[in-house]
């Protein structure tokens, strides 16, 4: 059984300063995130993950803000990842004491069920620490998925997958997107209160 972490020191996703840079497989980054839960209502989560000039996006709803968050990047990558990692761990730990100290967030992740031969073994280890659990769970879930990734059974999932999709560049001419599901339709936030 093969298990990899992110080394201790080092902040999630970031390179691996004994690797050379032109060895480096492209690495995936979370470009952005946006979550919304709540007592009353369905949590859902919306991803935007980059790789070299490759991106990927996608929307879904969990059971709390983190598993919808980690279902959204399950299924941005569906591609590159057929049939998601199975998580193994995820365990939270504050570093200190108060409502702003930072927490860290392990997640061990192995391959695919549906992975075969030499991509169907090894536990791979993410960490991030943050203030905002939420965050550092995202962070630590791309960093494991990078190290399972940069493993030479997995060295061309990104690429071959991500032909089929292009980074698209905001630019002085383009307009952000606000909104990454267009059915998501307008949530009042206020209305429960005003009950």
């Amino acid at each position: 059984m093969t298990t990899r972490s992110t080394p201790s020191g080092r902040a999630a996703g970031s390179p691996d300063p004994g690797v050379d840079a032109g060895d480096r497989l492209p690495a995936l980054r979370l470009a952005r995130w946006t979550v919304s839960s709540g007592s009353q209502v369905q949590s859902r989560g919306a991803v935007v993950i980059a790789s070299g000039d490759h991106q990927w996006e996608a929307a879904s709803e969990g059971n709390g803000p983190v598993d919808a968050l980690l279902r959204a990047v399950d299924r941005a990558l569906s591609d590159v990842l057929v049939g998601g990692p199975r998580l193994i761990a995820y365990d939270v730990h504050a570093v200190a004491e108060g409502p702003a100290s930072e927490g860290i967030v392990t997640i061990r992740i192995a391959p695919p069920a549906s992975a075969t031969g030499h991509r169907a073994g090894g536990h791979y280890t993410g960490t991030s620490r943050n203030v905002n659990i939420i965050a550092a769970s995202i962070e630590a879930y791309i960093d494991a998925l990078n190290l399972l990734l940069g493993e030479a059974p997995w060295a061309d999932a990104i690429e071959a997958a991500g032909n089929r999709t292009r980074t698209r560049e905001d630019g002085p001419g383009r307009e952000p997107r606000a909104e990454l599901d267009d059915d998501a339709g307008d949530h009042d936030t206020t209305a429960w209160f005003e009950r």
